[in-house]
C-alpha cells in the first residue's frame, strides 16, 4: 500500500505537470499549426493535443465509472508495458485513429475540454481515497498507480508538443515521477541487471532497453 504523504505527492505532480502541459495546448501557435504534421509519425498536431488532452480526461472518466470489485489490481508498469513505438501495433492504431477523429472539433474545443477535466480533477482527487481503484483499458489499476502512467503521457507528449511547434519545453513537474515509472517498465521487461547495465555500463546495452516507448 502507498504511503499517504506518496500518494499525495503523486496526485499533486499530477495536477502541475497537466497544468503545465495545458499552458502549452493552449498557445495560439498550437492552433495555427492543429492541421500540419507533428514531431510523431502519421500524427497531425492537433491529434497530439488530442491525445494530450485525454491524458487528464481519461482520468475523469475513469473516475465517473463505478469503482470495479473483485479484480485485483495490476501495476502501472504492467498497465504500461504493452506500449511501444511500433506504429503497427494495435494500441498505437488505435491511440492514431481515436486522436484524429478527437482533434475534428478543434484547438478550442480540445483545450476546452482538458480545462472542465482538469478544474474538476482538482477538486476531486484530494478527497478520493488511498487505495481506489479504476478500470482503464478494461484493467484494474490503483488510482495512484494509474496516475503515475498518465503523467508519463503527460511529460512526453508535452515535449512533443513543443518539439512540433518549435517552443523550448518547460521545466515539467513530476517529471520524476515518469522517470521512475519507465524505469520500472525496463525492469518489468527486461530485468534489473540488464536495466543497470543499461545505466551504468553502455557497451553491454545493446538493445537499449530503458527506451521503452
Amino acid at each position: 500500500m502507498a504511503d499517504p504523504d506518496e500518494t499525495v505527492d503523486v496526485r499533486s505532480a499530477f495536477l502541475a505537470v497537466a497544468g503545465t502541459a495545458r499552458e502549452i495546448v493552449a498557445l495560439t501557435v498550437v492552433a495555427l499549426h492543429w492541421k500540419e504534421p507533428s514531431a510523431l509519425p502519421e500524427m497531425t498536431v492537433g491529434a497530439l493535443v488530442a491525445h494530450l488532452a485525454r491524458a487528464v480526461t481519461n482520468v475523469e472518466r475513469s473516475l465517473e465509472a463505478a469503482e470495479p470489485a473483485g479484480e485485483e489490481p495490476i501495476s502501472g508498469a504492467t498497465y504500461f508495458a504493452p506500449v511501444s513505438s511500433d506504429l503497427a501495433s494495435g494500441i498505437n492504431v488505435r491511440v492514431r485513429a481515436t486522436s484524429a477523429e478527437e482533434a475534428l472539433v478543434g484547438h478550442r474545443a480540445v483545450v476546452g475540454q482538458m480545462d472542465r477535466a482538469l478544474e474538476r480533477l482538482r477538486a476531486r482527487l484530494e478527497g478520493e481515497p488511498e487505495g481506489r481503484l479504476v478500470k482503464a483499458r478494461d484493467e484494474v489499476l490503483r488510482l495512484d498507480d494509474y496516475l503515475r502512467t498518465r503523467i508519463i503521457e503527460l511529460a512526453v507528449h508535452t515535449d512533443d508538443l513543443c518539439v512540433s511547434i518549435g517552443r523550448e519545453t518547460p521545466p515539467l513537474p513530476g517529471v520524476a515521477v515518469a522517470i521512475e515509472a519507465l524505469v520500472e517498465v525496463a525492469i518489468l521487461r527486461h530485468g534489473e541487471l540488464a536495466v543497470l547495465r543499461a545505466l551504468a555500463r553502455r557497451e553491454r546495452d545493446p538493445d537499449q532497453v530503458l527506451r521503452v516507448i
